[in-house]
């Protein structure tokens, strides 16, 4: 079976599928997962489709080995993000130049229609392990397909097609967001004495924060993804110009490395709180983790990493580059579900921006690499 990967890829560009968690009643999932699940029964897999939240389906399709072998989960999420301001036509699939172009071309259609097309060649020979396509939702907001997949599905080892240039990923930070809120008491702004003043208490855990960021820069960096990060996103308080305000909200957010657990960094972030409750008289605080995922990191010994290194070796001519990446992907819920993971993607750019492209060459090497790691770990039947 000889499945170009480029008209899937052009088809999968054609369809909207902005996540409507991002842009209120925006066409979501549905479409493109019912395309998929046709093309994925049209080439014999066994098919599944998940919808735990209404009009957010992902979409599951299974090869089945003749037993004895490795199972190997492959990832790709439908979702992309607006297409508003986009310079053209976001679903055209245009082909030019080399590079294919439209909104979710790199990030990340591109790795769906390889996994796609690599487990559909792959299922040309028998194979003694199961491969699983998980094509999920919501991977730009919320991550509800892959939970909703890892709820019910589990393998040996996954490969996460997000975009990276054709380098194996293995490593990415994770992140934690936490709402500060901090209680004062209104009086007039004529005498101020009279109140506590919530927003010059903020002053107070942003330069605590500041001596945090100092601390987590002056200590040993990681090898691959350098240090984790602190900062406040987000502030809100006071009522109005003549008000001492009462109080006031920060949304801060801090970017973790592989070891520090989301509790460790809310422990660290809440002892810092407590010192200021002590130290700065009438300070109240209410810290509120809103959402943490972990860092990811491979591990060299892993055989997947061993079976995709040496496949992209042979595609590529050359051994592929290694590399971590500051954002947070899906492949930490696979590595927090006890599953090896690690990530391999396209060469393009313009991720969330005005323009998108994908490299079309590297779809093609991406497609044969992971065609060949699939026969390769599920392993031939006896």
């Amino acid at each position: 079976m000889n499945l170009d990967p480029i008209p899937v890829l052009q088809q999968l560009i054609a369809i909207d599928s902005v996540n409507p968690d991002l842009v209120p009643g925006a066409a979501g999932e549905r479409a493109i997962a019912a395309w998929c699940a046709d093309w994925l029964v049209a080439h014999g897999f066994d098919v599944h489709r998940l919808e735990a939240r209404p009009g957010r389906p992902s979409i599951v399709g299974i090869i089945r080995g003749t037993g004895g072998g490795r199972t190997l989960m492959l990832n790709g999420h439908l979702d992309t993000v607006s297409v508003a301001g986009y310079a053209g036509n976001p679903f055209g699939g245009e082909s030019r130049d080399g590079r294919i172009s439209g909104r979710g071309a790199f990030d990340m259609k591109s790795g769906v229609a390889a996994i796609m097309v690599a487990a559909a060649r792959a299922s040309a020979h028998r194979l003694a392990g199961d491969v699983i396509v998980t094509l999920v939702a919501d991977e730009e907001f919320g991550s509800i397909g892959t939970e909703e997949v890892l709820r019910n599905y589990t393998a040996d080892a996954a490969i996460v097609a997000e975009p990276s240039d054709l380098c194996l990923t293995i490593a990415h930070r994770g992140f934690a967001w936490f709402e500060v809120e901090l209680s004062g008491l209104a009086a007039h702004g004529s005498m101020p004495e009279k109140g506590v003043d919530a927003i010059a208490h903020a002053a107070f855990v942003i330069r605590a924060l500041d001596e945090l960021r100092n601390r987590l820069n002056a200590a040993p960096s990681h090898p691959i993804l350098g240090h984790g990060s602190v900062r406040v996103s987000m502030i809100q308080g006071g009522d109005d110009a003549a008000t001492v305000a009462a109080s006031c909200k920060l949304t801060i957010e801090r970017r973790t490395l592989p070891g520090q657990t989301p509790d460790a960094v809310e422990a660290e972030l809440h002892a810092i709180l407590e010192q200021l409750r002590r130290t700065v008289p009438a300070f109240q605080f209410c810290l509120k983790r809103l959402v943490a995922r972990a860092a990811f990191e491979a591990n060299p010994a892993w055989p997947i990493v061993r079976v995709l290194s040496d496949n992209a070796a042979r595609v590529l001519g050359r051994p592929a580059s290694r590399r971590g990446e500051p954002f947070w992907t899906d492949a930490g819920l696979i590595f927090d579900a006890g599953i090896p993971c690690l990530l391999l993607g396209v060469a393009g750019g313009g991720a969330h921006a005005d323009t998108e492209w994908a490299d079309i060459e590297s779809v093609r090497q991406l497609t044969d690499i992971i065609t060949g790691t699939i026969t390769d770990f599920c392993g031939a039947a006896a």
